[in-house]
Parts: structure tokens; C-alpha cells; sequence
């Protein structure tokens, strides 16, 4: 089935769309991948909408999340039939949407995740079958609901040799997949801490920056080694997965008083420290660290990543996959398993209590747009 994957992630930059030809299974053909980036004022937006979701003591309405979740769907349906038109496929010979939405809070520990986007209304827009909400069915089976793209990484890790491997995300919040050696892989995953969330809030604050590019600021400054170890002094790092966080579970304060440069440098050494932390609870230490993610193009990180871990460290453009896509790439391979009702989370990866089929299907024919 060919499919599309959409995900707008917790760095709130803009919409990855994915298209994929897969049977959910072992058979994946990469097709098309576009992003089509946020404006600074919806990002604003999409900021205040979650504050006020972690206000909150679980989903319900909220003028202003509404409002928010509604532009959100119509921002991507519009990605969705740009996208289609510059890859020269019809509408009509996709199969599925995957749309993961936005994820405004994210609170396991009180049995709910919130990701805004109205998958009924991206059907009728687009006039293809969505599946949305792919979460919120594993957290009601004890799960923690993330992370929900390691299925997909076993996929595309059955290709690699037989040594043991890890791909770690790094989005605004971090997570790992680490698999045993070949043939009858174990596996696992869990969040590892704040990606690039933290470092790409200090740089707006401090510098006006969206980002910091390849880590140019951080190379510049001085790593207040006592401060991670401030930060890294949290029960959460020292528990084993599957765990997860929210984005909004990590603040600034610990570095509020150092320079710029010395704020990036510092917090980028943190993001780095809790994947070397992450690797003490992985069955089997990986002989390599594939990186996705915007993370990946931080030149300071990943260095500092492989001095920290003593792993070796590449992008998964290494393998020959796209860094840029891999999750919007994963959630067009979970919809097209939610449509065959295959597992999309396992006990080894959220700690759901058994293997669950998450999402909520949006069917043609329960939505009054025709295809065109």
C-alpha cells in the first residue's frame, strides 16, 4: 500500500510528509519526502496551546487549543495535497495518512497524551482514509505511549549486519531503539532526555536564533561540567525503559546566569551525557549509534555524543536512510499496520502491558468528501 506519513514534532518546526510503498511488515520502498516549515507565528501559537494543555489536569476543551488543532489539520492537509502534487501521485492511488498531529502534553504518569489534530476532518480535506491518534491506546493499556517509532526502525534494522545497533532520535525530545545481535534481535527503546529542545529554547532566548546551526554557537563555548551534573541528578535518568517524558519536563533555570555560548555548549553536553546515561540501560551495548533527527546536523553534538558514549556515531544517511523523513517515514508504516490491525507498540518499547494496535481510523466512508 503506498501511504503517507505526516509528523510535526516536538521542535515545532514545520510538517515532514513521507510518502511510502509498504505492507507494514518487512516491505518498505521509499517514494517522496517533503517539509513544509512552520511560520514563527503559528509556531507561537502552537507554544501557547501547549502551555495551556499542561495547565490542565487532562484533555478537554479549550477555545484556544481548539482553535489551534483546527489551523493545525487544515496546515496539513494543504502539506498533504502540495506534496502529492509535487510528486506527481494522485490522491487516489494513496492508501492511508498517517497523522501524527502535534503533541501539546504528554503526561503517561496520569494515563493520558494529547496530540491536537482532527483526523476526521484531514479524511474529508484530503479524501483518504487517516489514521490519527496513535498514542492514546497504548497509554490506556499502561503503556507510556512513546516511543512509537521504533516498529519501524525494526524494519529497516533487519537490512544491517548482524552486530548490535541503536537508533537514537533526536527531535526536541531524545529516544533510543537499541537491538541485539542478529538473527532474533532483542530490542527495546525509551526517551533519553531533552534532544534539542532545550538547546533550541536557550538560543531563541539568548541569541535569536531558531537553532543553533551545526552547534557553531556551542563549539564557541566553555561546558559548565557541574551544571550537567546537576541536571543528570534526577531519578528519572537512573530508571530503566520503556520511560518517556514531555517536552515541558526540563527547564532552563540551571543555566540562567551563563553566557550564550557557554548556555548552548553546556546544554548540548547535557543532551549528550543522557545518551551516554540511556546506554546503561540497554541489554546489549550497540557497536554503533545511527542518528536521526534534526540532532544529527549539529556537528558539536555528535561529537560530543561520541566522546561521551565511546560509541561510534554517524547519521543514518551512513546506511542509506533519510534522516530528515525516518519519522514521518514511520508513521505511514504504523497506519498501513493500524489498517491491518498489527501491533504498533510492544511491551519491549513503550512497556504496554501487551502488544496494542493504536490509532483511530477515519474512513471514507464515514467522511462526505470524494477523492479527486
Amino acid at each position: 500500500m503506498i501511504a503517507i506519513g505526516l509528523m510535526s514534532g516536538t521542535s515545532m518546526d514545520g510538517i515532514d510528509a513521507a510518502l511510502v510503498d509498504t505492507d507494514g511488515d518487512a516491505a518498505v520502498r521509499r517514494i517522496a519526502f517533503a517539509t513544509t516549515p512552520f511560520d514563527a507565528a503559528f509556531r507561537d501559537r502552537l507554544r501557547a496551546a501547549m502551555a495551556a494543555a499542561l495547565a490542565m489536569a487532562a484533555p478537554g476543551p479549550d477555545p484556544l487549543i481548539d482553535a489551534v488543532a483546527g489551523e493545525l489539520t487544515v496546515r496539513h492537509a494543504a502539506a498533504v495535497m502540495a506534496f502529492l502534487a509535487e510528486a506527481g501521485v494522485a490522491s487516489v492511488e494513496v492508501g492511508v495518512v498517517g497523522f501524527h498531529g502535534q503533541t501539546i502534553a504528554h503526561r503517561p504518569d496520569r494515563r493520558w497524551t494529547w496530540q491536537i489534530g482532527e483526523g476526521s476532518t484531514l479524511a474529508r480535506l484530503t479524501g483518504i482514509t487517516t489514521v490519527s491518534d496513535f498514542r492514546s491506546a497504548d497509554v490506556a493499556g499502561g503503556g507510556q505511549g512513546a516511543p512509537l517509532a521504533p516498529g519501524y526502525h525494526r524494519a529497516l534494522v533487519a537490512g544491517l549486519g548482524p552486530e548490535p545497533v541503536a537508533v537514537l532520535n533526536l527531535g526536541g525530545v531524545g529516544n533510543i531503539t537499541w537491538f541485539g545481535r542478529a538473527p532474533g534481535r532483542r530490542w527495546g527503546s525509551f526517551d533519553t532526555g531533552p534532544g534539542n529542545a532545550l538547546i533550541d529554547d536557550w538560543v531563541r532566548a539568548e541569541a535569536g536564533l531558531s537553532h543553533d546551526e551545526g552547534g557553531a554557537l556551542a563549539a564557541t563555548g566553555t561546558v559548565h561540567s557541574q551544571v550537567v551534573d546537576a541536571m543528570l541528578d534526577l531519578p528519572w535518568f537512573d530508571a530503566p525503559g520503556p520511560k518517556s517524558l514531555d517536552r515541558a519536563d526540563f527547564g532552563l533555570g540551571a543555566v540562567r546566569g551563563l553566557s550564550a555560548a557557554d548556555g548552548a555548549a553546556t546544554l548540548t553536553a547535557f543532551t549528550a551525557a543522557t545518551v551516554a546515561q540511556a546506554l546503561q540501560h540497554v541489554a546489549e551495548r550497540p557497536a554503533r549509534l545511527l542518528v536521526t533527527g534534526g540532532g544529527r546536523h549539529n556537528a558539536t553534538l555528535m561529537a560530543m555524543l561520541e566522546r561521551r558514549t565511546g560509541v561510534a556515531v554517524a547519521p543514518v544517511e551512513a546506511v542509506g536512510w533519510n534522516g530528515d523523513a525516518l519519522e514521518a517515514e514511520a508513521f505511514a508504516y504504523l497506519a498501513v499496520r493500524v489498517l491491518a490491525g498489527q501491533p504498533t507498540s510492544w511491551s519491549e518499547t513503550t512497556g504496554v502491558a501487551v502488544p496494542t494496535v493504536g490509532g483511530v481510523i477515519d474512513r471514507l466512508s464515514t467522511v462526505s468528501s470524494p477523492r479527486t
